[in-house]
Protein backbone atom coordinates (compact mmCIF):
# COMPACT_ATOMS: atom_id res chain seq x y z
CA UNK A 1 0.00 0.00 0.00
CA UNK A 2 2.30 2.59 0.90
CA UNK A 3 4.93 1.79 -1.80
CA UNK A 4 2.76 2.09 -4.73
CA UNK A 5 1.11 5.35 -3.20
CA UNK A 6 4.42 6.73 -2.46
CA UNK A 7 5.18 6.17 -6.09
CA UNK A 8 1.71 8.03 -7.51
CA UNK A 9 2.49 10.57 -4.98
CA UNK A 10 6.14 10.71 -6.43
CA UNK A 11 5.07 11.09 -10.43
CA UNK A 12 2.48 13.53 -10.07
CA UNK A 13 4.27 15.67 -7.58
CA UNK A 14 7.92 15.76 -10.37
CA UNK A 15 5.21 17.61 -12.63
CA UNK A 16 3.78 20.07 -10.43
CA UNK A 17 4.80 23.52 -11.89
CA UNK A 18 8.23 23.55 -14.10
CA UNK A 19 9.74 26.53 -12.64
CA UNK A 20 12.15 27.55 -16.19
CA UNK A 21 13.15 26.12 -19.50
CA UNK A 22 15.74 24.71 -18.03
CA UNK A 23 14.56 22.65 -15.55
CA UNK A 24 11.97 21.71 -18.13
CA UNK A 25 14.43 20.81 -20.21
CA UNK A 26 16.82 18.53 -17.82
CA UNK A 27 13.07 17.14 -16.35
CA UNK A 28 12.54 15.80 -19.56
CA UNK A 29 15.88 14.59 -20.22
CA UNK A 30 16.48 12.87 -16.90
CA UNK A 31 13.30 12.08 -15.18
CA UNK A 32 12.81 8.69 -17.74
CA UNK A 33 16.46 7.79 -16.42
CA UNK A 34 16.02 7.71 -13.01
CA UNK A 35 13.96 4.63 -11.34
CA UNK A 36 11.28 4.33 -8.50
CA UNK A 37 13.04 0.91 -7.47
CA UNK A 38 16.21 -1.34 -8.08
CA UNK A 39 16.10 -4.72 -7.33
CA UNK A 40 13.70 -5.26 -4.49
CA UNK A 41 14.79 -1.81 -2.76
CA UNK A 42 13.58 1.65 -3.15
CA UNK A 43 15.85 3.95 -5.07
CA UNK A 44 16.14 6.56 -2.30
CA UNK A 45 18.13 8.89 -4.95
CA UNK A 46 15.18 9.02 -7.18
CA UNK A 47 13.22 10.33 -4.22
CA UNK A 48 15.83 12.85 -3.66
CA UNK A 49 16.03 14.54 -6.88
CA UNK A 50 12.31 14.51 -7.34
CA UNK A 51 11.84 16.05 -4.04
CA UNK A 52 14.80 18.30 -3.60
CA UNK A 53 15.76 18.91 -6.68
CA UNK A 54 19.26 17.70 -7.66
CA UNK A 55 21.50 20.63 -5.99
CA UNK A 56 19.90 19.80 -2.58
CA UNK A 57 19.74 16.24 -2.97
CA UNK A 58 24.05 16.30 -4.09
CA UNK A 59 24.68 18.95 -0.78
CA UNK A 60 23.23 15.71 1.05
CA UNK A 61 24.54 12.87 -0.31
CA UNK A 62 27.93 14.58 0.45
CA UNK A 63 27.46 14.44 4.16
CA UNK A 64 29.17 11.93 6.21
CA UNK A 65 27.03 9.44 7.82
CA UNK A 66 28.58 11.10 11.58
CA UNK A 67 27.08 14.42 10.95
CA UNK A 68 23.79 12.92 9.37
CA UNK A 69 23.16 11.23 12.50
CA UNK A 70 24.51 14.58 14.80
CA UNK A 71 21.89 16.64 12.42
CA UNK A 72 19.06 14.08 12.58
CA UNK A 73 19.58 13.59 16.19
CA UNK A 74 19.11 17.56 16.67
CA UNK A 75 15.96 17.14 14.90
CA UNK A 76 14.79 14.18 17.13
CA UNK A 77 14.83 16.58 20.19
CA UNK A 78 12.64 19.01 17.91
CA UNK A 79 10.13 16.34 17.69
CA UNK A 80 9.89 14.86 21.53
CA UNK A 81 7.47 17.83 22.24
CA UNK A 82 7.21 16.35 25.88
CA UNK A 83 10.75 15.79 26.42
CA UNK A 84 10.00 12.11 27.66
CA UNK A 85 12.86 10.79 25.37
CA UNK A 86 10.74 8.90 23.13
CA UNK A 87 9.60 9.67 19.78
CA UNK A 88 4.87 8.44 19.44
CA UNK A 89 3.41 7.96 17.24
CA UNK A 90 1.81 11.23 17.51
CA UNK A 91 4.39 13.34 17.85
CA UNK A 92 6.22 11.43 14.65
CA UNK A 93 2.58 12.24 12.86
CA UNK A 94 2.65 15.92 13.70
CA UNK A 95 6.39 16.61 12.55
CA UNK A 96 5.62 15.18 9.25
CA UNK A 97 2.56 17.17 9.32
CA UNK A 98 4.93 20.36 9.67
CA UNK A 99 7.25 19.16 6.99
CA UNK A 100 4.59 19.12 4.77
CA UNK A 101 3.75 22.42 5.30
CA UNK A 102 6.98 24.08 5.26
CA UNK A 103 7.98 22.40 2.56
CA UNK A 104 4.93 23.63 0.34
CA UNK A 105 4.94 26.96 1.59
CA UNK A 106 7.68 27.60 0.84
CA UNK A 107 7.88 26.21 -2.79
CA UNK A 108 5.15 28.27 -3.52
CA UNK A 109 6.84 31.48 -1.86
CA UNK A 110 9.52 30.48 -4.41
CA UNK A 111 7.97 30.14 -7.17
CA UNK A 112 5.81 32.95 -6.82
CA UNK A 113 8.33 35.38 -6.67
CA UNK A 114 10.30 34.03 -9.46
CA UNK A 115 7.23 34.21 -11.65
CA UNK A 116 5.86 37.63 -9.58
CA UNK A 117 8.81 39.36 -8.72
CA UNK A 118 6.45 42.61 -8.74
CA UNK A 119 4.07 41.04 -6.47
CA UNK A 120 0.63 41.76 -8.45
CA UNK A 121 -2.10 40.23 -7.09
CA UNK A 122 -2.16 37.62 -9.86
CA UNK A 123 -0.27 36.07 -12.49
CA UNK A 124 -1.73 35.65 -15.61
CA UNK A 125 -1.43 32.36 -17.72
CA UNK A 126 0.73 33.46 -20.42
CA UNK A 127 3.40 35.63 -18.44
CA UNK A 128 3.68 32.07 -16.92
CA UNK A 129 3.50 29.85 -20.12
CA UNK A 130 6.55 32.65 -21.53
CA UNK A 131 8.26 32.06 -18.59
CA UNK A 132 8.38 28.15 -18.42
CA UNK A 133 7.89 27.27 -21.67
CA UNK A 134 8.95 30.29 -23.94
CA UNK A 135 12.03 28.15 -25.58
CA UNK A 136 9.33 26.12 -27.38
CA UNK A 137 8.38 29.26 -29.30
CA UNK A 138 11.38 28.34 -31.54
CA UNK A 139 11.39 24.42 -31.85
CA UNK A 140 9.97 22.94 -34.54
CA UNK A 141 6.92 20.94 -34.77
CA UNK A 142 8.81 17.89 -34.63
CA UNK A 143 11.12 18.74 -31.75
CA UNK A 144 7.66 19.88 -29.88
CA UNK A 145 5.89 16.22 -30.72
CA UNK A 146 9.04 14.38 -30.36
CA UNK A 147 8.62 12.11 -27.21
CA UNK A 148 10.92 11.20 -24.79
CA UNK A 149 11.30 7.25 -23.61
CA UNK A 150 8.92 7.67 -21.18
CA UNK A 151 6.46 9.04 -23.89
CA UNK A 152 6.21 12.93 -22.83
CA UNK A 153 6.59 15.17 -24.91
CA UNK A 154 6.92 19.52 -24.29
CA UNK A 155 3.35 19.85 -25.82
CA UNK A 156 2.36 17.40 -23.27
CA UNK A 157 3.71 18.76 -20.51
CA UNK A 158 2.28 22.60 -21.60
CA UNK A 159 -0.92 20.96 -22.59
CA UNK A 160 -1.16 19.29 -18.56
CA UNK A 161 0.22 22.77 -17.42
CA UNK A 162 -2.75 24.53 -19.10
CA UNK A 163 -5.02 22.11 -18.16
CA UNK A 164 -3.96 21.73 -13.91
CA UNK A 165 -3.83 26.16 -14.46
CA UNK A 166 -7.78 25.93 -15.76
CA UNK A 167 -8.94 23.89 -12.67
CA UNK A 168 -6.91 25.97 -10.20
CA UNK A 169 -8.50 29.06 -12.02
CA UNK A 170 -11.14 29.58 -9.25
CA UNK A 171 -12.92 32.81 -10.99
CA UNK A 172 -11.65 32.01 -14.56
CA UNK A 173 -10.33 35.17 -15.41
CA UNK A 174 -7.30 33.12 -16.33
CA UNK A 175 -4.90 34.67 -13.34
CA UNK A 176 -3.86 32.98 -10.47
CA UNK A 177 -4.11 34.76 -7.45
CA UNK A 178 -1.24 33.15 -4.46
CA UNK A 179 -4.01 30.87 -3.18
CA UNK A 180 -5.14 29.35 -6.87
CA UNK A 181 -1.73 29.90 -7.68
CA UNK A 182 -0.61 27.02 -4.61
CA UNK A 183 -3.21 24.81 -5.76
CA UNK A 184 -1.78 24.55 -9.47
CA UNK A 185 1.97 24.04 -7.72
CA UNK A 186 0.96 21.26 -5.48
CA UNK A 187 -2.40 19.67 -6.28
CA UNK A 188 -2.31 16.75 -4.43
CA UNK A 189 -2.44 19.31 -1.18
CA UNK A 190 -5.90 20.82 -2.27
CA UNK A 191 -9.40 19.00 -2.57
CA UNK A 192 -10.55 20.32 -5.56
CA UNK A 193 -7.60 19.49 -7.59
CA UNK A 194 -7.88 15.72 -6.77
CA UNK A 195 -9.29 14.75 -9.88
CA UNK A 196 -6.17 15.83 -11.91
CA UNK A 197 -3.73 13.94 -9.31
CA UNK A 198 -6.15 11.18 -10.41
CA UNK A 199 -5.84 12.21 -14.09
CA UNK A 200 -2.45 12.58 -14.25
CA UNK A 201 -1.73 9.97 -12.36
CA UNK A 202 -3.73 7.63 -15.26
CA UNK A 203 -2.19 9.25 -18.10
CA UNK A 204 1.70 8.42 -16.39
CA UNK A 205 1.24 4.76 -15.98
CA UNK A 206 -1.20 3.86 -18.84
CA UNK A 207 1.39 3.26 -21.53
CA UNK A 208 -0.92 2.07 -24.27
CA UNK A 209 -3.29 5.08 -23.95
CA UNK A 210 -6.28 3.34 -23.62
CA UNK A 211 -7.35 4.94 -20.50
CA UNK A 212 -7.27 1.90 -18.02
CA UNK A 213 -4.25 1.05 -16.37
CA UNK A 214 -3.65 -3.02 -16.66
CA UNK A 215 -1.67 -5.54 -14.35
CA UNK A 216 1.56 -4.80 -16.71
CA UNK A 217 1.67 -0.89 -16.66
CA UNK A 218 0.83 -1.04 -13.08
CA UNK A 219 3.55 -3.04 -11.83
CA UNK A 220 5.84 -2.04 -14.73
CA UNK A 221 5.66 2.01 -13.25
CA UNK A 222 7.47 0.38 -10.33
CA UNK A 223 9.33 -2.54 -11.27
CA UNK A 224 11.46 -3.31 -14.36
CA UNK A 225 14.08 -6.12 -14.57
CA UNK A 226 17.58 -5.61 -15.71
CA UNK A 227 17.47 -6.46 -19.19
CA UNK A 228 18.99 -9.48 -20.31
CA UNK A 229 19.00 -10.95 -17.67
CA UNK A 230 16.42 -13.38 -16.16
CA UNK A 231 16.01 -12.63 -12.00
CA UNK A 232 13.20 -14.11 -10.07
CA UNK A 233 10.44 -11.46 -9.08
CA UNK A 234 11.21 -9.92 -5.58
CA UNK A 235 8.62 -10.66 -3.14
CA UNK A 236 7.24 -7.05 -3.19
CA UNK A 237 6.15 -7.45 -6.91
CA UNK A 238 4.25 -10.43 -6.09
CA UNK A 239 2.50 -8.71 -3.14
CA UNK A 240 1.84 -5.39 -5.55
CA UNK A 241 0.28 -8.07 -8.03
CA UNK A 242 -1.80 -9.95 -5.24
CA UNK A 243 -3.15 -6.51 -3.95
CA UNK A 244 -4.03 -5.47 -8.10
CA UNK A 245 -6.08 -8.42 -8.63
CA UNK A 246 -7.49 -8.65 -5.30
CA UNK A 247 -8.06 -4.74 -4.14
CA UNK A 248 -6.93 -2.20 -7.00
CA UNK A 249 -9.27 -4.03 -9.76
CA UNK A 250 -12.18 -3.85 -7.79
CA UNK A 251 -14.92 -4.67 -10.44
CA UNK A 252 -12.47 -7.17 -11.72
CA UNK A 253 -12.39 -6.67 -15.11
CA UNK A 254 -8.19 -6.83 -15.34
CA UNK A 255 -7.81 -2.84 -15.22
CA UNK A 256 -7.93 -0.29 -13.27
CA UNK A 257 -10.69 2.69 -14.28
CA UNK A 258 -10.00 6.47 -13.20
CA UNK A 259 -12.60 5.37 -10.37
CA UNK A 260 -10.19 2.97 -9.34
CA UNK A 261 -7.32 4.74 -9.79
CA UNK A 262 -8.69 7.40 -7.09
CA UNK A 263 -9.25 5.20 -4.54
CA UNK A 264 -5.97 3.60 -5.09
CA UNK A 265 -3.84 7.30 -4.86
CA UNK A 266 -6.59 9.34 -3.22
CA UNK A 267 -8.74 7.29 -0.82
CA UNK A 268 -10.93 9.13 1.13
CA UNK A 269 -9.89 9.91 4.95
CA UNK A 270 -6.28 8.34 3.91
CA UNK A 271 -4.06 10.57 6.27
CA UNK A 272 -0.40 10.44 4.49
CA UNK A 273 1.18 11.72 7.33
CA UNK A 274 -0.12 8.82 9.09
CA UNK A 275 0.67 6.53 7.23
CA UNK A 276 4.13 7.54 7.07
CA UNK A 277 4.42 7.92 10.85
CA UNK A 278 3.12 4.36 11.24
CA UNK A 279 5.44 3.21 8.35
CA UNK A 280 8.39 4.72 9.93
CA UNK A 281 7.63 3.37 13.19
CA UNK A 282 6.87 -0.09 11.88
CA UNK A 283 10.44 0.10 10.50
CA UNK A 284 12.77 1.80 13.34
CA UNK A 285 11.08 0.46 16.71
CA UNK A 286 13.04 -2.82 17.54
CA UNK A 287 11.72 -3.04 20.85
CA UNK A 288 7.95 -3.08 19.79
CA UNK A 289 6.71 -0.92 22.31
CA UNK A 290 5.22 1.42 19.43
CA UNK A 291 7.26 4.23 20.26
CA UNK A 292 10.60 5.12 19.18
CA UNK A 293 13.76 6.18 21.50
CA UNK A 294 16.77 8.67 19.36
CA UNK A 295 19.32 5.40 19.18
CA UNK A 296 16.24 3.58 17.41
CA UNK A 297 16.10 6.39 14.80
CA UNK A 298 19.63 7.13 14.67
CA UNK A 299 20.02 3.41 14.02
CA UNK A 300 17.46 3.95 11.06
CA UNK A 301 19.05 7.25 9.94
CA UNK A 302 18.99 6.59 6.18
CA UNK A 303 15.90 5.34 6.51
CA UNK A 304 14.70 8.54 8.11
CA UNK A 305 16.50 11.13 6.01
CA UNK A 306 14.51 9.66 2.86
CA UNK A 307 11.15 10.55 4.51
CA UNK A 308 9.14 13.52 5.06
CA UNK A 309 10.43 13.20 8.64
CA UNK A 310 13.13 15.01 6.94
CA UNK A 311 11.62 17.08 4.14
CA UNK A 312 12.97 13.77 2.30
CA UNK A 313 16.32 14.37 3.83
CA UNK A 314 16.62 19.00 3.42
CA UNK A 315 16.15 19.60 6.82
CA UNK A 316 19.60 17.96 7.10
CA UNK A 317 20.99 19.99 4.57
CA UNK A 318 20.07 23.14 6.05
CA UNK A 319 23.47 24.73 7.92
CA UNK A 320 21.47 27.38 9.51
CA UNK A 321 19.48 24.98 11.65
CA UNK A 322 22.40 22.84 12.97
Amino acid sequence: MLRSLFVALAVSAVFAGVPNPEETKRMMDHFSDAEHYKNEHHNKQFDHDAFLGEDQAKTFDQLAPEESKRRLGLIVDKIDNNNDGYVSLVELKDWIRYTQKRYIDEDVERHWRQHNPNNEETVSWEVYRKNVYGFMDEMSDKELKTPNSEGFTYNTLLKRDRRRWTQADDDHNDALNRTEFASFLHPEDHDNMRDIVVLETLEDIDKDKDGKVSLEEYIGDMYKPEEGEEEDEPDWVKQEKEQFNGYRDANKDGYMDVSEVKDWIAPPEFDHAEAEARHLVFEADSDADEKLTKQEILDKYDLFVGSQATDFGEALARHDEF
